[in-house]
């Protein structure tokens, strides 16, 4: 489908992180019921591993932004992966359906044999508009979050383990550990080492002070990774067991851990993403501790045609 003629396209910058989070915030909170917490800061998170240069897309129309779009880092194997959002009031013109053509053709130049993309829950317009282009629903995440109105109680280290704050010098072992932990998750994408840690380090908000480790003797039993606000707050980036660890409540003394160091820091609310059908169980942990859902995700996925 072709754009209207007054609707110019380019590619994005970090230079628009701020209008990207203004526009795809009105969105969530328009299919939310809330307002939204995303920053120019998650939008630059979003953007790890993207050649904006070359596979993202900015539509505007006599002045304004009217629609966005990116394909996510291209190392996931088979897998092409694209996101699009059209602005709040310029919904039914027919934009999503020009950016799917985008879309889909920057993930089709990859060698992918499986194109995905996402939409909010409620966005039942968006379903349709996948569906009707052969996707299916296949997977939701959940974003929780939680609001830190009173001290944080943290339990005990087990006996014979260790909880610590990140070295440096660990960062193999580190990443190691969060590779077994996710595993058996849903569409894991291990990294090399060399990237993961490159990637890492060299973000604008990295703070090693807020990654923690549970240590067995010379073992990481149980690893946390935190960045300093994400979504209105503290963010939980990646929390993760390794197997032979489980069932010991190290996960939930880490995220307490992880609570209570945000408060200590002046954060009255941490958040984080899910599976909603995460094998291990971590819904339900978070629920647990006193998070909430506040949106879901959809998954939608076909085969290349």
């Amino acid at each position: 489908m072709s754009l209207p003629q007054a609707i110019t396209r380019r590619a994005l910058t970090t230079d628009d992180a701020q209008v990207v989070a203004a526009l795809c915030g009105e969105d969530e909170a328009a299919f939310s019921g809330r307002p939204s917490q995303i920053s120019a800061n998650d939008v630059l998170a979003w953007w790890t591993g993207t050649d904006l240069a070359n596979k993202s897309w900015l539509l505007e129309e006599d002045g304004r932004v009217v629609g966005v779009g990116w394909l996510e880092r291209e190392d996931y194997g088979d897998l092409g992966t694209f996101v699009n959002v059209v602005a709040q009031g310029e919904k039914g013109r027919g934009l999503g359906a020009a950016l799917m053509d985008i879309g889909e053709e920057a993930a089709l130049a990859t060698a992918a044999a499986r194109l995905q993309t996402f939409a909010i829950g409620p966005d039942t317009a968006a379903a349709a508009l996948f569906t009707s282009r052969g996707y299916r629903e296949v997977r939701r995440f959940y974003e929780m979050a939680i609001d830190l109105d009173g001290p944080v109680e943290v339990p005990a280290v087990p006996d014979g383990l260790s909880l610590e704050t990140f070295d440096e010098s660990e960062a193999r072992p580190f990443h190691d550990a969060m590779d077994e932990a996710f595993g058996d998750h849903w569409e894991h994408h291990p990294f090399p080492f060399e990237q993961w840690w490159q990637e890492k380090r060299d973000a604008p908000d990295y703070d090693p002070t807020l990654w923690f480790v549970v240590r067995d003797g010379d073992e990481l039993a149980a690893v946390v990774r935190n960045d300093p606000e994400r979504n209105g707050g503290g963010y939980v980036a990646a929390l993760g067991v390794r197997r032979a660890w489980r069932r010991r409540g190290l996960a939930r003394l880490l995220l307490l851990h992880s609570f209570a160091e945000f408060q200590r820091r002046g954060k009255s609310r941490v958040s984080l993403g899910v599976d909603a059908e995460s094998p291990t169980g971590a819904t339900k942990l978070y629920e647990g501790v006193g998070m909430h859902v506040e949106m879901d995700m959809v998954v939608f996925e076909k085969a290349r045609p």
